[in-house]
């Protein structure tokens, strides 16, 4: 059964033809969901608008304030938790590197060359993999296949942007 012109009808508060009228009060006598929703609807109508009490405005303001201090707070208490805990894990990580920088300095300073050593031959070697592969690549792939492979990329790139988007939104309102 087709409830969506006779749902539209009951929650829109518009002005009925004769016509519609007649359809929607026989469909009301058919339908148990659409003669609830009238039935809900002119019990709302009917209730009295309540204005709010005296101060309202004022006691919401106040709840807002504290509600912010509170929140004010933890970002604070959460940002010194994170600084100082973030401090002992590099602390802690850093000790043995620290006690052999200052026992023995020609270890450090070997271990520093070697290891640069090794990032620039890395990232030579990774340059030369890249190249490589961006010169055999483009002949083992078809042109439609790099259009879907790009879009799916420009895809999950939308996704990316809109969840950050939907989670970085401040919420509105007050919570109770």
């Amino acid at each position: 059964m087709n409830h969506q012109p006779f749902e539209t009808w009951l929650l829109d508060d518009k002005h009925l033809s004769a016509v519609e009228k007649r359809d929607l009060d026989a469909h009301i006598r058919v339908c148990r969901t659409c003669s609830a929703l009238s039935e809900t609807g002119l019990a709302l109508r009917s209730a009295k608008a309540v204005s709010p009490a005296a101060g309202f405005t004022v006691r919401f303001q106040q709840r807002l304030a504290a509600q912010k201090i509170v929140e004010r707070r933890r970002r604070v208490w959460g940002m010194f938790v994170l600084i100082f805990s973030g401090l002992g894990l590099l602390s802690w990580f850093a000790a043995p590197f620290v006690i052999s920088f200052l026992s023995a300095p020609i270890e450090w300073i070997t271990t520093a060359v070697g290891y640069f050593l090794f990032i620039f031959t890395s990232l030579r070697v990774l340059g030369d993999f890249l190249q490589v592969i961006t010169q055999i690549l483009p002949q083992f792939i078809p042109p439609y296949a790099w259009m879907v492979l790009f879009s799916a990329m420009a895809g999950v790139g939308l996704a990316w942007a809109v969840s950050i988007w939907q989670f970085a939104r401040k919420p509105q309102g007050v919570n109770a």
